[in-house]
């Protein structure tokens, strides 16, 4: 029956199992299966030293081996520097700084009872993980051409398989991002190529963009669709009458502009409030269904209707008493019709006159709606049979508007950036702002929310969200998708960091750039 045992393991390899047992005992023991060797940088866990290495060589940079080696730590002071890293929650860039600030008896004292890393032999560092130096040999029964395996040879054989799996993951991962920084650097080569990165923010803007190439971005507002939807958002157009009309004495006997007319339904609004003259302006060609609407409500004596960029035609007067639009875009800024807005204020706003609205901010907060990533995302991972996980990368790039679940919100907000209408200029889509979310609840970090707010500070103030705690709007929400969810705890803060600035090529577009712990994607709002 021996004879048809194969000999799996060459008499040099037994030597090595044999000859050290008290040592392969150890790691035996670190092993187990029960034991979860956790990141010292972040709370991913592993199943071995040899996951763990290479986890933080490839997201934290930090070749712990390398590391050891050029700070000289004996087995004494490598522990101190492993219970200061726990304790502080020291970064990898902290630590590059130099210095020892760990050599202190105080970090003698483990932060994590059992913590692996403090088990770890720093003199296998020099020859790889333990994993990569430990042979273990089982028996295996051929008979019959079949092949039987013990329990224990299938276990090992499986957490091989998984670790390789996930080694296999995380290169993917690294080769992922280091694609999108390539992608990056093309793109800032490319602004660099057409003198668009020496063009200051200020002039790039609408004002400076010819009417013939604005064209198609004011043919969009000439389909009935767009304003039966945005006139039967109640929130938004009943919060703009609701300024107006309960704010009447402050408008009474005033001359209004309205930027980006449509229907006109913000300028009789106007009217019914007591102004004497509202100057109505729109390029697109719905304007002259508004001057029947206005014709067709008698309002026509006090509403005057001007086809045209308002930056391109002659507005008839010096200065006006208050301004009013319908501005905001998705996400805030898309579109940038405050470019307009603003060319308005400077030019023709009385000193201390009226701006509806005078204030807006932009929120993101976290979604764990891992329905929506395995419907949206994951579903290229096998469509019909075939593999398009390809096409993930081009669906995260584009940001969806859509109306999220309140229930799927798993993070506090966060402010990214105030507006004030009375101060911003048209640089004020090229920002870079850091943010922290705090989780609310277990589970997975799928995307990152936009919306915004809008304020109208006046006597009797009035104000509206487009956020998902919210009556929906048909702003929606932007959702940022994440190319792979982020698993996350309650009670933990998530720092990111966000960049947004102007499309190089379209002056109304917008390109965002997401920064969430080790994730980096870059969005295009166009």
């Amino acid at each position: 029956m021996t004879d048809n045992v194969p000999d799996l393991v060459s008499s040099h390899d037994m030597d090595l199992v044999c000859s050290d047992g008290e040592s392969g005992e150890d790691w035996d023991e670190i092993d187990d299966d029960s034991c979860r060797i956790s990141c010292l940088f972040c709370e991913k866990e592993f199943r071995g030293y040899c996951e763990g290495l290479k986890h933080m060589s490839i997201f934290h940079g930090l070749d712990l081996g390398k590391f050891v080696r050029d700070r000289q730590l004996d087995d004494y002071t490598y522990r101190k520097f492993v219970n200061y890293v726990r304790k502080h929650r020291s970064s990898p860039e902290e630590l590059a700084a130099g210095g020892k600030p760990w050599d202190a008896d105080e970090y003698l004292m483990p932060v994590l009872q059992d913590d692996p890393w403090l088990m770890l032999d720093i003199e296998e560092l020099d020859q790889g993980s333990p994993e990569d130096t430990k042979v273990t040999s089982f028996p295996v029964n051929c008979e019959n051409g079949c092949v039987t395996l013990s329990e224990t040879h299938f276990a090992e054989l499986q957490r091989t398989i998984q670790s390789l799996k996930a080694q296999l993951e995380q290169r993917e991962t690294a080769c992922y991002l280091a694609k999108q920084q390539i992608d990056e650097m093309q793109r800032k080569v490319q602004r660099i190529v057409f003198d668009e990165e020496t063009e200051k923010p200020s002039k790039r803007c609408v004002k400076n963009v010819g009417a013939v190439d604005d064209e198609g971005y004011f043919n969009t507002y000439s389909h009935f669709a767009i304003h039966h939807e945005m006139l039967t958002d109640t929130v938004r157009t009943e919060s703009y009458r609701d300024a107006l009309l309960t704010n009447s004495h402050v408008f009474r006997e005033c001359t209004m502009l309205d930027v980006g007319c449509g229907t006109g339904i913000l300028s009789m609004f106007a009217a019914k409030s007591g102004c004497k003259k509202v100057l109505s302006v729109d390029q697109s060609d719905v304007i002259y269904h508004a001057m029947d609407i206005v014709r067709e409500n008698n309002l026509n004596d006090v509403i005057e209707l001007k086809k045209g960029r308002l930056e391109d035609i002659d507005l008839g007067v010096e200065k006006v008493d208050a301004i009013v639009s319908e501005w905001m875009g998705y996400f805030l800024l898309f579109e940038g019709m405050l470019d307009t807005v603003i060319y308005a204020r400077d030019h023709y706003l009385k000193p201390g006159g009226k701006l509806l609205p005078n204030r807006c901010t932009l929120t993101l907060v976290g979604s764990g709606d891992t329905k929506r990533y395995v419907d949206l995302v994951d579903y290229w991972s096998n469509v019909y049979g075939f593999k398009m996980s390809c096409m993930k990368e081009k669906v995260v790039k584009e940001p969806s508007i859509e109306v999220c679940s309140a229930k799927d919100i798993v993070t506090s907000v966060s402010i990214i950036r105030n507006f004030d209408l009375f101060t911003v200029d048209t640089s004020c889509m090229d920002f870079t702002t850091e943010f922290e979310l705090i989780v609310k609840k277990t589970g997975s970090l799928t995307a990152i929310v936009g919306y915004f707010d809008v304020f109208f500070d006046l006597d009797n103030p009035v104000s509206f969200s487009t956020g998902p705690q919210t009556q929906a709007t048909h702003w929606k929400q932007t959702v940022f998708s994440l190319s792979e969810p982020i698993s996350i705890t309650e009670g933990e803060t998530i720092t990111g960091k966000i960049i947004c600035g102007r499309h190089p090529k379209d002056i109304r577009a917008l390109i965002v750039t997401l920064h969430v712990r080790d994730f980096r994607q870059v969005y295009y709002l166009d």
